[in-house]
């Protein structure tokens, strides 16, 4: 069923009232737990949320939605976010951290769905949302003011189809696009699009003219290797991690690296990883001293953690239903949510700290805020 924008957005906006005093009498969050997160959850009573965390396991903020979220975009300056729908997307919620404005829900026109990612331009000014043209089938970037209004003021190619994650390189001027390969149509829902046809890429795109800089695909062998999420290492490395939509069986390796100037790598090891990780890389994440990439496989129940420089994977961390990573306060630490209400926080010598929330299933993705 198609659902109405109108209605939704009205839906949402009424939703958020009905929770005003939830977000508005919330304690502040100074003298908060050191390390603050943010997911999308779904809850006991069946309704979704956004859900701010502490690493002293309270939840600071919890901000209902009608539908479920997938990925947050972080403004770390002004520290507020915007959470985005699970493709087919049809709205995106912003967020301040601390509550101290109410939240606004915001949706993209009516021939555009979301693919759940999105990023702020560095200044805070604008946010770069991943998304479906719905007529032609190609994917764009959608540009949306972040200064008070939240209006569609923009949108340059993605340069493939299905843009999922997008990131924001170090230099502040270059966005590196996952495109996935493969479409989505509202009226159809979760049903995939042009599959077989798959060409999979990294497009490197110019902030200022929304020009191609380059873009680098898969193996034509490989081409339902469907790339996803991406992280950046401190050297300029473009990490990745993909979803192979073949038969399990023939599954290849589903991290790898790209850059600029440099051809898609895949990682290649002595045993089958792409079959003993089911298939399946929910995020991508690198440590804040930029050594580790961890990247997880909650259908595999495990998080492979590499070394950036090497490309050798240094240990790994058994976890259930974990997708959702990020980075930890610590230099070599991540925090991992999972579908049971668990953030778990590991540095590389395998000290953790475990924080449950009964009730809760954390989404696929996990935010440091």
């Amino acid at each position: 069923m198609v659902i109405d924008r109108r209605q939704f957005l009205v839906g949402s906006l009424v939703t958020l009232a009905a929770a005003g005093e939830a977000w508005a009498s919330s304690e502040d969050l100074a003298g908060a737990a050191p390390c603050l997160y943010a997911s999308g959850a779904r809850l006991a009573d069946g309704t979704y949320a956004v859900l701010v965390v502490g690493d002293d396991g309270r939840i600071l903020r919890e901000i209902p939605m009608s539908a479920r979220g997938h990925d947050i975009a972080v403004d770390r300056v002004a520290r507020r976010a915007v959470i985005f729908a699970r493709r087919p997307g049809l709205f995106a919620l912003a967020f301040d951290v601390a509550g101290r404005r109410a939240p606004e829900v915001f949706v993209p026109p009516p021939d555009r769905h979301f693919y759940g990612h999105g990023v702020f331009s560095g200044d805070g000014r604008l946010v770069y949302a991943t998304e479906h043209d719905v007529d032609t089938g190609e994917g764009v970037i959608g540009i949306y003011d972040a200064t008070g209004s939240w209006r569609r003021v923009g949108e340059f190619p993605s340069y493939g189809v299905g843009p999922h994650e997008a990131i924001l390189l170090s230099d502040g001027r270059t966005l590196a696009v996952a495109n996935g390969g493969f479409g989505n149509d509202p009226a159809t829902g979760r049903e995939s699009i042009g599959v077989a046809d798959m060409q999979p890429n990294v497009a490197f795109v110019d902030l200022s003219t929304g020009a191609l800089k380059a873009r680098h695909g898969v193996p034509a062998a490989i081409n339902l290797l469907s790339l996803r999420h991406l992280a950046e290492t401190p050297s300029g490395d473009i990490w990745f991690g993909a979803q192979w939509l073949g038969g399990l069986e023939d599954a290849p390796a589903l991290l790898g690296r790209v850059g600029l100037e440099r051809p898609i790598a895949m990682l290649e090891t002595a045993d089958p990883m792409g079959i003993a990780l089911k298939g399946y890389i929910g995020a991508v994440a690198v440590s804040g001293d930029g050594r580790l990439l961890a990247a997880s496989a909650p259908l595999a129940g495990r998080i492979v953690c590499l070394d950036t420089e090497t490309g050798r994977i240094a240990h790994e961390i058994a976890i259930k239903d974990s997708s959702g990573i990020t980075v930890g306060g610590g230099a070599g630490e991540f925090a991992m949510s999972t579908g049971e209400g668990v953030v778990r926080v590991e540095d590389r010598d395998g000290r953790a700290s475990v924080r449950e929330f009964p009730g809760t299933e954390f989404d696929n993705h996990l935010r440091r805020v």
